[in-house]
């Protein structure tokens, strides 16, 4: 695969429903999308797109092509989330607790409760 890039809202939009579908058509991925659903043109684009950035790919059947995700979910989490971290808060996953923690106004209950999952994790 090509080297990761972030998707645009548009494109993680249709990721998230094809991530969910596993498979779907452009009619079924403009079907799962809130009102005013976009142009079934709109969506073919997109998808194109995704195509053409290797985040999915089509089994053709005829002139119709069914779609279907290359990265998972979680993977594309992954380097999102790295990326946020990188780019928001030095690369430091404490500097990105503490500003939740801040923003949310978390309780120690919550904050503990949250490493106490990061350590069973990283068990």
């Amino acid at each position: 695969m090509k080297e990761m890039k972030e998707l645009t809202r548009a494109e993680d939009q249709v990721m998230q429903i094809l991530w969910r579908l596993e498979h779907a058509f452009v009619k079924d991925i403009v079907e799962e999308m809130p009102e005013p659903k976009p142009a079934y043109n709109t969506i073919s684009t997109i998808v194109r797109i995704l195509e053409t950035k290797g985040f999915v790919d089509h089994k053709a059947y005829g002139k119709t092509h069914e779609y279907f995700p290359l990265v998972t979910k979680e993977k594309y989490t992954k380097f999102y989330l790295n990326n946020l971290l990188k780019g928001y808060f030095n690369g430091s996953f404490q500097n990105l607790v503490s500003f939740f923690a801040k923003e949310n106004k978390m309780d120690i209950k919550s904050i503990e409760k949250l490493l106490e999952e990061i350590k069973n994790q990283k068990s």
